[in-house]
């Protein structure tokens, strides 16, 4: 697991993000087991108590489950899951936005612009 974690944002926070990241690209599976809450430390290499509350407030989202000695697991529920994805992507979209406002771009061309630097980053994905 590798996580590249910046300065501005706490660290739990930025733990929880990777996960939802994972989520919403399908790399982690309903049901799935996570790591232990000290297996994530010494991977991610961040205090456990760091680890811990990261997974706490995972818990609270319902993007996690644990049920007693078992080891936790990511949730099955769909209206949870779908919610990740369409969450990541209203904000990726409203950073977009805030910051090509002030440019004032024709609609359509930022349409086009985006259409052509996916299809470009999709090609670079299949070729790797």
């Amino acid at each position: 697991m590798n996580v590249n974690f910046n300065k501005r944002d706490p660290l739990y926070e930025q733990v929880v993000r990777h996960f939802k990241e994972e989520i919403a690209a399908g790399t982690l599976v309903p049901g799935q087991e996570v790591p232990s809450r000290r297996e994530l430390a010494n991977q991610l290499k961040i205090n456990p108590n760091t680890a811990q509350r990261a997974y706490k407030e995972m818990e609270e989202q319902g993007l996690i489950y644990t049920e007693s000695n078992s080891p936790s697991k990511l949730t099955k529920d769909q209206s949870i899951l779908g919610a990740v994805q369409d969450e990541l992507l209203e904000e990726a979209v409203s950073s977009f936005v805030t910051a090509i406002r002030p440019i004032r771009v024709p609609f359509d061309k930022i349409i086009g612009l985006i259409k052509e630097k996916y299809d470009v980053e999709e090609k670079e994905e299949k070729n790797d």
